[in-house]
């Protein structure tokens, strides 16, 4: 599985972006996908993620702000979000679990800053 990710960019404190993942094969046959996060000098962290089942869930920090879904005809996992904070700044980072296989993509980056 080749996983895209964009929608990162700057945005200022308050303010929303909306990020896409774009998988190479039908993701409905996927377990799970998912964001993480990066920021410089932590480790890489959960974020939120979606089962084939449509279960979801989030990191504390991303809950009631951030929003995850699928669209299976389009075979991509998206990440709404709101609220944004100057600790949201992070490489964001798209994944799959398919089978016993863990899938990444290259991580787009969203900079929170006044």
């Amino acid at each position: 599985v080749q996983l895209q990710a964009s929608g990162g960019g700057l945005v200022q404190p308050g303010g929303s972006l909306r990020l896409s993942c774009a998988a190479s094969e039908r993701i409905f046959s996927i377990r799970a996908m998912g964001w993480y996060r990066q920021a410089p000098g932590k480790q890489r962290e959960l974020v939120a993620r979606i089962t084939s089942g449509d279960s979801t869930n989030y990191a504390d920090s991303a809950k009631g702000r951030f929003t995850i879904s699928r669209d299976n005809a389009k075979n991509t996992v998206n990440l709404l979000m709101n609220s944004l904070k100057l600790e949201d700044t992070a490489v964001y980072y798209c994944n799959a679990e398919a089978g016993i296989a863990v899938y990444w993509g290259k991580g787009t980056l969203v900079t929170v800053s006044s």
